[in-house]
């Protein structure tokens, strides 16, 4: 049996993991003078996504945890922002942005899920 940590089991977790890894294919079609630049800037954007999200999980309060499901929230945004700079330069196919932001969609909303429930739990 395979030992599993408690965010590992939150399907938001998990499907910020996947997201990432679709910013990750997407990115690795940009120019290569980029790669400091939106590359690196997009990837850090996706990948701070889950990891905010296990941050937030191993905090002993609802109200901590909230906070770092708010950050996260703000990364996906942020990533979301900068595929459509991608677009406009021509570095992110139609396709590629559609599922991009599909994939946001879908992880917002379970972000803004996981925020209410903790509210809910924080509040006396």
């Amino acid at each position: 049996m395979t030992l599993m940590f408690r965010f590992e089991k939150l399907d938001v977790w998990q499907n910020s993991i996947e997201f990432a890894g679709c910013v990750y294919e997407e990115t690795r079609q940009f120019p290569q003078d980029e790669r400091y630049g939106l590359t690196s800037q997009m990837r850090r954007a996706a990948i701070s996504i889950p990891s905010n999200i296990v941050e937030g999980s191993g905090r002993t309060s609802p109200r901590d945890f909230t906070r770092f499901v708010e950050i996260a929230y703000g990364s996906l945004m942020e990533t979301v922002s900068q595929a459509q700079v991608a677009k406009i330069q021509g570095w992110i196919q139609t396709d590629g942005l559609d599922e991009l932001r599909q994939r946001a969609d879908q992880l917002a909303r379970m972000l803004s899920g996981l925020r209410s429930s903790l509210l809910k739990r924080s509040t006396p």
